[in-house]
Order: C-alpha cells, then structure tokens, then sequence
C-alpha cells in the first residue's frame, strides 16, 4: 500500500498592475513563473495554477528561500529634443 503525503505550501507572489489595467501576477521562485488575470481574484487564481505546474515540472527545491522584498532607488532622466529640432 502507498501513501501520499500532502503539505501545504507558501510561495511569494508579485501583483502589479499593467498599462492596460491587467494584473500581472509573478513567482520568482521558478523561472518564466507569470500570469495576469482581468481582477486580481483571478490573476491570484491563475498564479496558483501556474505555480502548480512549475512544481510539476521542476519539483520543489527547498534550498530556495524567499528573503523579502525591497525597493531600490536610481535617478532617470530622460532626454528630450526641443520642439524647435523636432521641426527639421
């Protein structure tokens, strides 16, 4: 006779939100880990499936932690012509 031993588990998630209203759901866990959904119910719904999939197909190392999240700062310009070089 054989067992299955079922555990659950807790993956990070990435939500944001896209130029067109989507939200783009990511695992940074697996590698190509993404989805999007219309709310995010179903973007949260979507990552979960896709979550599964990736255990599936890689298995689940468990040398992989999550540490955190953190945001970082940089300075962007982005440069401009004038109006009056954009004419010629």
């Amino acid at each position: 006779m054989s067992y299955v031993t079922v555990k659950k588990l807790r993956f990070p998630v990435i939500v944001e939100v896209d130029e067109d209203g989507y939200y783009v759901v990511s695992c940074p866990l697996f590698k190509g880990c993404h989805t999007y959904g219309r709310t995010i119910e179903e973007a949260i719904g979507n990552i979960k499936e896709v979550i599964e999939m990736c255990l599936e197909e890689e298995g689940l190392d468990e040398s992989l932690k999550f540490v955190g999240y953190r945001e970082v700062e940089i300075e962007y310009a982005k440069t401009t012509a004038d109006k009056s070089e954009r004419a010629t």
